[in-house]
């Protein structure tokens, strides 16, 4: 075989290896955009409006939060400290009725706390905690952010009006992930089975997801007939509104 030879037979093999290689990468980006679609769903197209369009940048940031926080492993709650919880965000509903800055202000305060007891970065650490929260529950993460922003909009946000049905909005949408955080991953009592009492039944069903549009409440005679609950107020509901 002559010198050649030889060498177009090389050149082709190394144009042939380049041209796998490019496909490879190529293969591996698309996949790469399609499973952080998959995983951050709603927040995938956040962070693509953030960056102006630009999905490349998006998906880094993405592929960085990942990095980060992927290997996060969330504790679990115990029934006690679940039941406590739910209790504070039943309050929180209940106060929106009368001052919805405060129960917004209130919420942040409370959703930075479970996460940072579900093992979360510490709420002083706002960003890094939205970050890893993204990660594992993308899907209803921007509840907690929008709360936050309320919280600290150095009243921007007053209650009134259209003020109010945003605070409300919410924190409908924070719910979401305060029930991520509080049902998933619980720690199963230890305690033998017993026939539950009329108590227990009911902190039972104040816990457990329902649909918001039949939770209001039938007994309003505190209130002169008005729901406690945020997703049942309507702009005449709220003081000052």
């Amino acid at each position: 075989m002559s010198t050649g030879v030889i060498i177009i037979l090389i050149v082709v093999a190394v144009a042939l290896v380049a041209a796998v290689a490019a496909r490879l990468v190529m293969a591996r980006g698309a996949g790469g955009g399609r499973g952080l679609k998959r995983r951050f769903g709603p927040e995938y197209d956040r962070a693509v409006a953030r960056h102006d369009g630009d999905s490349k940048a998006a998906e880094r940031e993405l592929e960085e939060r990942v990095r980060r926080h992927g290997s996060l492993r969330e504790q679990p709650l115990d029934p006690a400290a679940r039941e406590r919880y739910a209790v504070r965000w039943t309050a929180i509903q209940e106060q929106f009725v009368d001052s919805p800055r405060d129960a917004v202000v209130e919420a942040d305060r409370l959703l930075a706390e479970v996460a940072g007891a579900r093992g979360f970065p510490d709420g002083g650490r706002y960003e890094e905690q939205l970050s890893a929260l993204s990660v594992h529950h993308a899907h209803h993460v921007n509840g907690y952010r929008r709360v936050h922003l309320a919280a600290h909009s150095n009243g921007a946000a007053t209650g009134r009006g259209g003020d109010t049905e945003q605070l409300r909005e919410a924190l409908v949408e924070a719910r979401a992930l305060f029930e991520d955080l509080t049902t998933s991953a619980t720690t199963p009592a230890t305690t033998p089975a017993t026939v539950p009492t009329a108590a227990s039944t009911t902190a039972s069903a104040r816990t457990t997801r329902t649909d918001p549009a039949r939770t209001a409440r039938t007994d309003d005679s505190s209130r002169g007939g008005r729901s406690h609950l945020p997703w049942a107020l309507n702009r005449r509901d709220a003081k000052g509104s």
